[in-house]
C-alpha cells in the first residue's frame, strides 16, 4: 500500500511540475503588465551633434557622447555627480543643447498637464565650468528653449511668455495678459495640442532677434468639467476649455516680439472667421516667418510669409480639397529661398519643390504610394531623405534621392518597418528595424545604406519569446463584396489544427489615416496589447486585425472615402471581415468577438450594434459613442459641423443603435479622460438602460485616456481576458 501511495505521489508531482512548466512556457498578464520581461532594448535620448559624426544619449543617469563611426564613448557630457542639488541626484527627463553646444538645458521633475504637455524644473548646465543655474527661480515652467545666438532662454509660466538672461538672471515678461481658461501665450490650447500635435507655441528667429508666438483667446470656448477623486473626502472639480464639434474655438493670433525694442508686432492673418493656424516656422531669412492658415473645415490651406518688422503677410501657396487636408511637418527651407512642401494633390502624399515666390519647380517624389515621413536635406544641399510605403502599406522603408532627380537609393533593405534618427549632416542614421515577428534591431547605417555596426540586437528578448512559445503573425488579403481588397494579419494558436474550429478575436482601430496591419513589432498596438494578442492566441483564439477603408498609406481616395460618414464604411468592412472569417473552415462563425480602444472602441461598439448578426461579443475601451461629444478640430475635419451634417453624426453613432445589440458588451472608461470624455460612456450606459440591454461596465477612477498607474493595466487586461473567456 505504501509503494502504491508513493507511486501515486510521484505521478501527481510529475503532473503538477509539468503544469508549472507549461505555465512558465507561456505569456502571462503579470509579465505583460508588471515586469520588464518583454521590454526591448533601445537607445534613448539621442541628440546628433553639430559635427554630424557624434551623438549623445541618456545613459546611466547622465548624458554620454559617442562616435557614430566607432560606437566608442568619447566624453561624459553630464554625469550623475554633476546633477546633484542639496545632496539629491536629480533625474534627467529631457535635455537640449544651445546652438554652440557649450551649454545644455536639463529638465527634471516632470508634471504632466494633458496627454502631451508637461512642465519641468529646468537647469542650465555649463560644459566648461560644470556648474548648474536654475531657471525661473526654481518654478516649474514649460518649453524652456535657448536663444540661437545668446545666453537667453524663453519659456512659458502661468500662461505668459518670458525671456530670462542666464548671465544677469533678469526675467523679461514678453506677455502679461495670460489667465487660466482665458488667455494662453506661447503654449497650445487643449485642442491644438491634441489634434495639431504641438505644445510649444513659440519659435526663436534664426538670428535670435525675434520670437514668434501664439496667443490663444479661450474666453468664448465652453468649459468642460471633470470630477477628480484621488482619495479626497470631498472630490474636486477640474475645469478646462474644450471646444466640441460645432462649438466656439479659441481666437488665435500670432505676434512677433522684438527683443531689442521690447516690442510686440501683431501679424496680419486676414479674415478672422473661424481659422486655424496649425504651424508657424521661420524661413532661412531671419526676418520672414512662414504661417500655415486653414479654414475651419480644413479643406483649404494657405502658406503665408510674414514680415517680422511690420507683421504684413503675403500668400505664397493655396491648396484646396473636396474632403480635407492633413497637416504635416514636412515644410523645409533651402538656401536661396526655395522650399519643400508635401501634398496629396496627385492622389498620394508626395514632396514638391517651390521657389520663393510659391511657383512649383519640380515634383520630387511620385508614384502610387505615400511619403510617410520626411527627414530633410543633407549638409551639401544635394540629397533628401524620406520614408515611404513604396513596397506596400504594411512596409516602411527609408530612401535617399537627389534634388535634381539623378539618383534614388533604398537605404533599408529588409522587409518590415524602419524608423531612422538622422545625424544633423545626414551622414549617418540610427535605425530601428523590426518585422511582425522580430523585435527592434537598432543599428547605425551610413548615407549609402551600409550598416556600420549594431547598437541593440534584442537577441535576449528574441530568446525569451521563443522560450514562451510566442505565436507568429501571418498576413493575408481578402476582397469583400465592394471589390476593394483589404489587408489583414492573423495570429493562430501554436497547436493550430485546420481540421478544428476556433473562436476569433478581431482587434480594431480603423480611424482615418491609421494602420494596424503593420509588418513591424508592436508598431501600432504598443508592447502590452501586442503581447496580449499573442497570449490570447496561446490560449486557443485566432486573433485578427484588418485595415478597413479610411485607413492610411493607400492614397488619398482610400483614406478620405469615409468623409462625412465616419463609421459607415468601416462598419461595413467589419461585417465583411466577420463574413470572410466565418467562411474559413477552421473558424466558428458564431464565436467572433471584437476589441477596440478609443476610435477602436467606437468601432467595436458599432460592430455589436449595426453588426450584431456577425459579432457575438465586444469590448470597448474609452470609446466615442456620439461624435457630437468629441472635439471640434478632429471631428469636423472628417464630418464637417453637426449643423451642416446632422445625419452623418447621428446615423453612425453607436449610442443611436443600442436597440440592435444582441451579444455581450464590456464598456470601460477612465473618469479622468480629458480626451474622449467619460460622458461618452455615461450616455451610452443610459441608452443601454433605456433599451433594456444588459452589459458590463468598468470605470477606472481618475485615469486618463491611457488607463494606467497603480496596477490599472493589469486589472484592466485581467478583466478583459476573463470577459473573453466567459463570452467567446
Amino acid at each position: 500500500m505504501a509503494q502504491v501511495l508513493f507511486r501515486i505521489s510521484i505521478v501527481i508531482l510529475i503532473i503538477f511540475n509539468s503544469g508549472l512548466l507549461v505555465a512558465q512556457n507561456s505569456i502571462t498578464l503579470e509579465d505583460i503588465c508588471s515586469t520588464r520581461k518583454f521590454n526591448a532594448d533601445n537607445v534613448y535620448g539621442i541628440r546628433s551633434l553639430n559635427d554630424g559624426v557624434h551623438y549623445t544619449v541618456l545613459e546611466n543617469g547622465g548624458i554620454e557622447k559617442y562616435s557614430y563611426e566607432t560606437g566608442d564613448p568619447v566624453e561624459a557630457i553630464v554625469s550623475k555627480k554633476d546633477f546633484i542639488l542639496n545632496g539629491d541626484t536629480l533625474k534627467i527627463d529631457e535635455y537640449e543643447f544651445n546652438k554652440s553646444e557649450t551649454k545644455l538645458l536639463i529638465a527634471t521633475e516632470s508634471q504632466p498637464l494633458y496627454r502631451h504637455s508637461a512642465s519641468y524644473r529646468y537647469f542650465a548646465f555649463d560644459r566648461t565650468t560644470k556648474k548648474l543655474k536654475e531657471l525661473a527661480g526654481g518654478k516649474h515652467v514649460y518649453h524652456a528653449t535657448f536663444s540661437p545666438v545668446s545666453n537667453q532662454v524663453a519659456y512659458v509660466l502661468n500662461n505668459n511668455l518670458y525671456v530670462e538672461d542666464l548671465d544677469t538672471k533678469k526675467m523679461v515678461a514678453v506677455t502679461s495678459n495670460g489667465v487660466q481658461n482665458q488667455i494662453i501665450n506661447g503654449m497650445a490650447d487643449w485642442v491644438y495640442e491634441e489634434e495639431f500635435a504641438f505644445t510649444k507655441a513659440f519659435e526663436w528667429s534664426p538670428d535670435g532677434r525675434f520670437i514668434a508666438f501664439y496667443e490663444f483667446d479661450e474666453k468664448e470656448v465652453k468649459q468642460f468639467s471633470m470630477t477628480t477623486y484621488e482619495g479626497n473626502l470631498y472630490p474636486e472639480e477640474y475645469r478646462f476649455k474644450y471646444p466640441k464639434a460645432g462649438e466656439a474655438n479659441s481666437q488665435v493670433d500670432i505676434f512677433i516680439y522684438h527683443l531689442d525694442r521690447d516690442l510686440k508686432v501683431k501679424v496680419e492673418l486676414g479674415e478672422r472667421s473661424d481659422i486655424y493656424i496649425p504651424r508657424i516656422k521661420w524661413t532661412n531669412d531671419p526676418a520672414t516667418l512662414s504661417i500655415q492658415r486653414m479654414n475651419r473645415l480644413q479643406n483649404r490651406i494657405e502658406l503665408l510669409f510674414a514680415d517680422a518688422l511690420k507683421g504684413k503677410t503675403r500668400v505664397v501657396i493655396k491648396e484646396s480639397a473636396d474632403t480635407y487636408i492633413d497637416v504635416t511637418d514636412n515644410l523645409t527651407f533651402l538656401d536661396g529661398g526655395e522650399f519643400i512642401w508635401s501634398s496629396e494633390k496627385d492622389g498620394y502624399n508626395h514632396l514638391y519643390m517651390y521657389d520663393a515666390a510659391g511657383n512649383e519647380k519640380v515634383q520630387l517624389t511620385a508614384g502610387e504610394w505615400d511619403v510617410t515621413d520626411f527627414y530633410g536635406i543633407d549638409a551639401k544641399g544635394k540629397n533628401f531623405y524620406y520614408q515611404s510605403s513604396e513596397e506596400g502599406p504594411t512596409q516602411r522603408h527609408v530612401y535617399a534621392a537627389s534634388l535634381n532627380g539623378s539618383f534614388k537609393r533604398k537605404l533599408t533593405p529588409n522587409k518590415g518597418q524602419s524608423s531612422p534618427r538622422f545625424s544633423k549632416t545626414k551622414e549617418y542614421f540610427i535605425n530601428n528595424y523590426s518585422d511582425a515577428n522580430t523585435p527592434d534591431f537598432v543599428s547605425l547605417i551610413n548615407a549609402k545604406g551600409k550598416e556600420i555596426r549594431v547598437l541593440k540586437d534584442n537577441l535576449k528578448l528574441g530568446k525569451t519569446l521563443r522560450d514562451v512559445n510566442a505565436p507568429k503573425k501571418e498576413f493575408f488579403t481578402f476582397t469583400p463584396s465592394h471589390g476593394i481588397p483589404l489587408n489583414g494579419w492573423m495570429i493562430k494558436p501554436n497547436d493550430f489544427d485546420a481540421s478544428k474550429k476556433y473562436p476569433v478575436m478581431v482587434m480594431v482601430y480603423g480611424g482615418p489615416g491609421s494602420n494596424t496591419v503593420h509588418d513591424g513589432w508592436n508598431t501600432y498596438w504598443g508592447t502590452g496589447r501586442h503581447l496580449w494578442q499573442l497570449m490570447l492566441a496561446q490560449q486557443g483564439y485566432i486573433v485578427v486585425s484588418v485595415d478597413n477603408r479610411g485607413t492610411g498609406n493607400r492614397g488619398r481616395d482610400f483614406k478620405n472615402c469615409t468623409y462625412q460618414e465616419l463609421g459607415k464604411l468601416e462598419t461595413e468592412d467589419l461585417i465583411e471581415t466577420a463574413k470572410y472569417l466565418g467562411n474559413l473552415k477552421y473558424v466558428t462563425a458564431s464565436r467572433i468577438g471584437i476589441f477596440g480602444w478609443s476610435y477602436g472602441g467606437y468601432m467595436s461598439s458599432l460592430a455589436l450594434t449595426k453588426g450584431a448578426d456577425y459579432y457575438t461579443m465586444a469590448i470597448a475601451v474609452a470609446p466615442v459613442t456620439n461624435w457630437r461629444f468629441y472635439d471640434s478640430v478632429y471631428t469636423e475635419r472628417y464630418m464637417r459641423t453637426p449643423q451642416e451634417n446632422a445625419s452623418g453624426y447621428d446615423d453612425n453613432s453607436p449610442i443611436n443603435h443600442v436597440d440592435k445589440m444582441k451579444g455581450a458588451y464590456l464598456l470601460v472608461h477612465g473618469t479622468g479622460d480629458d480626451n474622449v470624455h467619460f460622458q461618452n460612456s455615461v450616455e451610452m450606459t443610459e441608452a443601454l438602460i433605456r433599451a433594456n440591454k444588459q452589459f458590463d461596465f468598468y470605470m477606472y477612477p481618475d485615469r486618463n485616456h491611457g488607463i494606467y498607474g497603480n496596477n490599472a493595466r493589469l486589472h484592466l487586461f485581467t478583466k478583459m481576458t476573463d470577459f473573453i473567456k466567459k463570452n467567446l
